[in-house]
């Protein structure tokens, strides 16, 4: 073989090469940068494109989709007390603007140092902010950390190309001991809490206990001295209708020319008579002498002549 064959070989396959390294697929989702003998020089974006071999190189590919990063610090607050983070961090590169995919190709020397940078700005602020809050507070300002953090880093990571979409803390935990007495509190709270519910409740049950005893003594006199006037009023009929029988009786005797005296023998021996009928087994002392029964008689028309007088 001689030496122009070698030479035509050489030459083609430098061709070949050449043309195959005109030819450049970016994958979707992501941009080339090509620079030209180490100076920025356009972008490539996705799908396939031409470039000069040997003399524009791509020098970075750079991902235009969301990316996500864990982080895990520590902060400490006005009272000393060490609050621990676990955040995610949500971000993406700002627009497919040339400017701005220049500032994401160059701004930083690699990947790792954006990350360190990125990492160590979200730890300031959040460390900034948790330092002028108590350790009682921070749980309760889950919400007002994040905005804070996304203010100051949202107008950073522009001037790098970059954008937050969202940050959000997933764990926020204390020192155990911190941990343990929280827990206290809120056990101490919780008893107080059922103390007094069940004070409140023990005092709803009494009240009313009290007050249906106070209705049912009430009823209970309403219904007695509703019963004692019922009976007062019995009672005083009762007599108004002796009394008018009585007069009745005493007027037929008289209208009858008899003797009034015959009326209250009459009485009398049916009152013993009534008393042998209804004393069930009991015993009743009378004075039964002709004495006595006369000085009842007395005693019986004295009350009627009264009666008369008053009639």
């Amino acid at each position: 073989m001689g030496t122009g064959t070698v030479v035509f070989i050489f030459i083609l396959v430098v061709l070949v090469v050449a043309l195959f390294g005109c030819f450049v697929t970016v994958q979707q989702g992501t941009v080339a940068i090509i620079t030209q003998f180490g100076k920025y020089k356009r972008i490539m974006h996705s799908g396939l494109n031409i470039k000069i071999p040997f003399i524009e190189t791509i020098t970075r590919r750079i991902s235009v989709q969301n990316r996500s990063a864990e982080l895990d610090f520590q902060a400490i607050t006005q009272d000393q007390a060490n609050v621990y983070f676990k955040a995610m961090l949500l971000y993406s590169v700002l627009k497919e603007d040339e400017e701005v995919l220049r500032n994401v190709a160059f701004k930083f020397v690699n990947d790792r140092d954006f990350m360190t940078a990125l990492v160590r700005t979200i730890e300031g602020s959040i460390r900034g902010f948790v330092a002028t809050k108590k350790q009682s507070e921070i749980l309760s300002l889950r919400k007002e950390i994040v905005e804070d953090v996304k203010d100051q880093l949202d107008h950073i990571l522009e001037t790098w190309g970059f954008h937050l979409i969202d940050l959000q803390l997933n764990d926020i935990t204390f020192d155990e001991a911190i941990t343990r007495s929280m827990a206290q509190v809120v056990a101490s709270s919780n008893l107080k809490a059922a103390a007094e519910n069940e004070g409140q409740a023990l005092l709803i049950t009494k009240t009313k206990a009290a007050e249906a005893e106070g209705n049912a003594i009430k009823i209970a006199a309403e219904a007695e001295r509703t019963a004692a006037q019922m009976r007062g009023q019995g009672v005083a009929l009762f007599r108004q209708e002796v009394a008018k029988g009585m007069s009745e009786a005493a007027r037929e005797m008289h209208d009858a020319n008899l003797d009034a005296s015959f009326l209250l023998f009459s009485m009398w021996t049916e009152s013993i008579k009534h008393f042998a009928e209804t004393g069930k087994g009991n015993t009743i002392f009378l004075d039964g002498s002709p004495d006595n029964m006369q000085r009842t008689i007395h005693q019986l028309m004295s009350s009627q002549m009264k009666l008369d007088k008053k009639a």
